[in-house]
C-alpha cells in the first residue's frame, strides 16, 4: 500500500471512529472542545505511526488509547490543573497510573452507550433547535463549520459562533455526557428526535436558496437516525418514536431522486415516476415502522411514518388510499395538533372526499398566525380551487404562494401552475 493509500485509509477509519472517539473522551474530560482536540491529536499520531506499522486490528481502541495518553500528558504538564478540572485529572491519573499496558485495556466496554450520551448532550434542551442541529452535525456528524453553513445557507462565522456558544452553554449546564436513564431519558428523547428531523427536513424541502432539496443533509439525518435506533432498546414502548422517525425518514428519502425533474424543478408526488423510488429505503422504512408498531407506537413520528407508508405501498398515484391517509391525519391532529398538520389534513381530505372538502377545512385555518406567511397554505388552496374548476381564484392563490416562498425552484413551480390556470 502506498503512502497516499495508507493516509486515505487512516482518514476513512477516523471518519468512522470519530464520533465514538469524541464521545468516550468527552465522558472522561467533561469538555467537548478538549475531546475534539484530543481526537485530532490521535489522528495526527496515527498518520505518523500507521504508515510504518499498518492499520491496527482495532483502530478505534488504538485511537482512544492514543488520545487518552495525550490527556495524561496534558495533566502532567499542568494544562488541566484548573480547579474545575482537578477531579477529572485525579480520575485520569488514577485510571492510567502505571504501565502502558494498563492504558491499552482502559477502553470503555460500551462505546455505543458513550455515543448515545454524546447525541443526547449535543441535543440538550437548554439549546435552541437550530443550535442543537449545528452542534450535532459538527460533533456527532463530523461536518466542518463550512459544510454546515452551506447546508443551512448561513455564513461560516455565524455557524462557528453558534457552535462555540453551544459548547459554552453545555459546559455551564454541566451534563455528564452520559445517556439519561428512565424518566429523564424519556423527557430528553423528543429533543433528540426533533433535531434529527429538523436536519432531515431542511434537506428534503430546503427553506431557501436555489436548490429545492439538499440530499447530503437527508443522508446525515438518516445516518443519525440509524445510529440512534441501533443504540435503542427495542423492548421499551417509549422508544417506538425512535423507530417511527427512522421509518419516516427512510420512506421519504426513497423519493428524493423522483422529486426533481431534469430541469431541476420539483415534481409533485402524484406525478412522480415511482420506478425511481428507492425500494431498499422503502423496505428499511417499512421494517422500522413494523418495529415501532410492535411497541404500540401511536405518536407523531409513527403516525407520519404510517402516512408515508400509504404512499410507498401504492403502485400508482391512482392506487393511493386517501381515505386511510385522511383518517391517519385525523389521529395525528389529536396527538400533535398544529396548523401545519391541519393544512396537511385538509389536503388529505381534499384528495379523499373532493376539493370542496379541502376548501372547507383550509378556510377554517386560514387566519392562523403561524400560516400567514406560509407558502404551502395558498399553494394548497390554489390546488383545491384548480381541481374545483375555479381557475381565476386558483391563479391568484398560486401567485400569492410564489411571492411567499424563499426557494427559487419552488417559486418557479408555483408560477408555472398559475400559468396553467389561463
Amino acid at each position: 500500500m502506498t503512502a497516499g493509500e495508507t493516509h486515505r485509509a487512516i482518514e476513512a477509519v477516523f471518519r468512522i471512529e470519530r464520533a465514538r472517539l469524541i464521545a468516550g473522551l468527552a465522558r472522561l474530560v467533561r469538555n467537548i472542545d478538549l475531546a475534539e482536540e484530543l481526537a485530532q491529536d490521535a489522528l495526527v499520531i496515527a498518520l505518523s505511526v500507521w504508515p510504518r506499522t499498518g492499520v491496527p486490528a482495532n483502530p478505534g481502541a488504538w485511537l482512544m488509547t492514543a488520545a487518552k495518553r495525550r490527556a495524561i500528558d496534558a495533566i502532567r504538564r499542568g494544562k488541566m490543573r484548573e480547579r474545575k478540572h482537578g477531579e477529572i485529572a485525579r480520575e485520569l491519573e488514577g485510571a492510567f497510573d502505571g504501565a502502558a499496558e494498563a492504558v491499552e485495556l482502559a477502553v470503555h466496554d460500551d462505546p455505543g452507550d458513550e455515543l448515545l450520551g454524546l447525541i443526547f448532550t449535543a441535543c440538550h434542551p437548554v439549546l435552541s433547535a437550530d443550535t442543537r442541529a449545528a452542534l450535532t452535525l459538527r460533533v456527532v456528524g463530523g461536518l466542518t463549520t463550512d459544510e454546515i453553513a452551506r447546508a443551512f445557507l448561513s455564513s461560516e462565522a455565524t455557524i462557528a459562533q453558534r457552535i462555540v456558544r453551544a459548547k459554552k452553554t453545555i459546559a455551564k449546564a454541566g451534563p455528564g455526557f452520559e445517556t439519561p436513564r428512565g424518566a429523564e431519558r424519556a423527557a430528553r428523547l423528543p429533543s433528540v428526535l426533533e433535531v434529527i428531523y429538523l436536519i432531515f427536513n431542511e434537506g428534503y424541502a430546503a427553506t431557501a436558496g436555489d436548490d429545492p432539496v439538499r440530499p447530503s443533509l437527508c443522508l446525515e439525518a438518516q445516518r443519525l437516525g440509524r445510529v440512534l435506533a441501533g443504540l435503542t432498546p427495542e423492548d421499551a414502548p417509549e422508544n417506538a418514536e425512535v423507530f417511527g422517525l427512522l421509518a419516516l425518514m427512510e420512506i421519504q428519502a426513497s423519493r428524493l431522486a423522483a422529486r426533481i425533474g431534469p430541469d431541476g424543478d420539483l415534481i409533485p408526488l402524484p406525478e412522480q415516476n415511482r420506478v425511481r423510488w428507492d425500494q431498499l429505503l422503502i423496505r428499511r422504512g417499512l421494517d422500522a415502522l413494523a418495529r415501532a408498531e410492535a411497541l404500540g407506537g401511536d405518536g407523531p413520528y409513527v403516525l407520519q411514518a404510517a402516512l408515508a407508508a400509504c404512499h410507498a405501498r401504492a403502485r400508482s398515484a391512482a392506487d393511493t388510499d386517501w381515505p386511510s391517509i385522511a383518517a391517519l391525519y385525523d389521529r395525528l391532529r389529536a396527538v400533535a395538533p398544529s396548523p401545519v398538520v391541519d393544512l396537511n389534513r385538509a389536503i388529505a381530505h381534499s384528495m379523499a372526499f373532493g376539493p370542496e372538502a379541502g376548501l372547507r377545512l383550509v378556510d377554517e385555518i386560514a387566519d392562523a398566525a403561524a400560516l400567514r406567511s406560509y407558502a404551502p397554505l395558498p399553494a394548497a388552496r390554489g390546488d383545491f380551487l384548480f381541481r374545483a374548476g375555479r381557475l381565476a381564484e386558483a391563479r391568484s392563490e398560486f401567485e400569492a404562494a410564489a411571492k411567499l416562498t424563499r426557494n427559487a425552484r419552488e417559486a418557479a413551480f408555483l408560477l408555472a401552475r398559475a400559468g396553467a390556470c389561463d
